[in-house]
């Protein structure tokens, strides 16, 4: 097991170093600089050439790729070239309210689908599964921005329980961000439930078509006792892979979501760098999106190491 945790760790490690590589390249490939994009009609001659020494833009590509990762491993993700400050304070608060918002949908959003996916499973082709089975379909298939507008439409605008989109500063008190992120938690705990629901039907179905569970029903075992303790636990391992990518997800900033609710995240910050050009501040959240990513998929691997005992004498 050792062995095997080792090497999830080294690719771990082996794809960020990849990650750091490819954003830094597809950054720099990317039309016009910060200076052209706060100059405009005037990004010529000294004044553009000034601004770009000031902002060490003149500097070779590998040059500033060297002290970018250096500043990287040193924990430092370098200065926004736009708003002039330290680009660990401008993505900690914001990744802060990414955090609060994904916290609350898959509070929500996980028990949720896992009970129902075990309903759908247990009731398979009658009418609670077709019900459950076609919600969560159409909950995949329709885009977020429309299931978003719909509860803005509805408890926004003819009911009025909730603010349609968020008011308060993005460094304000998490109590105050807390009466914003009602209708975007539910938007994306919508979202997430489809696909860990049909995941867990999926599973559950198999599982309880097995022999072990089987030859549990004719030794007696109460049939809930076989659901619980038996069958949901072996329909879980496949499972927490997609619930780590949901959560990823959900970490890694929403973007559609947060830009209908006006929500100061981290997916909405990242828009306005990509369009101020401001590159070290894209690459910056970029690596921390990834990083997200990766240690979820980490995170996932290890616990099926850890719930799998087949995969834990593997050699």
């Amino acid at each position: 097991m050792l062995k095997l945790i080792l090497q999830r760790l080294a690719m771990a490690l082996f794809t960020l170093l990849t990650v750091c590589v490819l954003v830094f390249s597809i950054t720099e490939a990317l039309p016009g600089d910060v200076c052209t994009a706060y100059l405009g009609r005037d990004a010529q001659g000294t004044r553009l050439e000034n601004c770009r020494q000031a902002r060490n833009l003149d500097q070779p590509a590998l040059q500033r790729f060297a002290d970018w990762g250096t500043g990287v491993l040193q924990g430092s993700l370098g200065t926004s070239l736009k708003r002039d400050k330290p680009i660990n304070d401008l993505v900690a608060t914001r990744m802060r309210n990414t955090a609060v918002l994904a916290l609350g949908a898959a509070v929500i959003g996980i028990p949720l689908a896992i009970f129902l996916g075990v309903i759908a499973a247990l009731r398979r082709d009658r009418p609670a599964d077709v019900l459950i089975s076609g919600g969560s379909i159409f909950a995949m298939t329709i885009p977020e921005f429309v299931t978003a507008t719909v509860l803005v439409l509805i408890f926004s605008i003819q009911l009025q329980w909730f603010p349609a989109v968020t008011t308060v500063r993005h460094n304000a008190p998490v109590s105050e961000l807390l009466p914003n992120i009602v209708l975007p938690m539910i938007t994306l705990a919508l979202v997430m439930m489809a696909h860990i629901l049909r995941m867990v039907r999926s599973a559950m179905i198999d599982v309880m078509a097995s022999d072990f569970v089987q030859m549990a029903r004719l030794k007696g075992v109460p049939f809930w006792r076989i659901v619980c303790l038996h069958a949901l636990p072996s329909a879980m391992l496949p499972t927490i892979n997609i619930i780590a990518l949901t959560v990823a997800w959900l970490l890694g900033g929403a973007v559609i979501i947060e830009q209908v609710f006006n929500y100061p995240g981290i997916g909405t910050l990242m828009i306005r760098a990509i369009y101020d050009r401001d590159l070290p501040l894209v690459q910056a959240i970029a690596l921390i999106l990834a990083t997200v990513y990766v240690l979820c998929n980490l995170l996932a691997d290890l616990s099926s190491l850890a719930l799998n005992p087949r995969l834990r004498t593997a050699r």
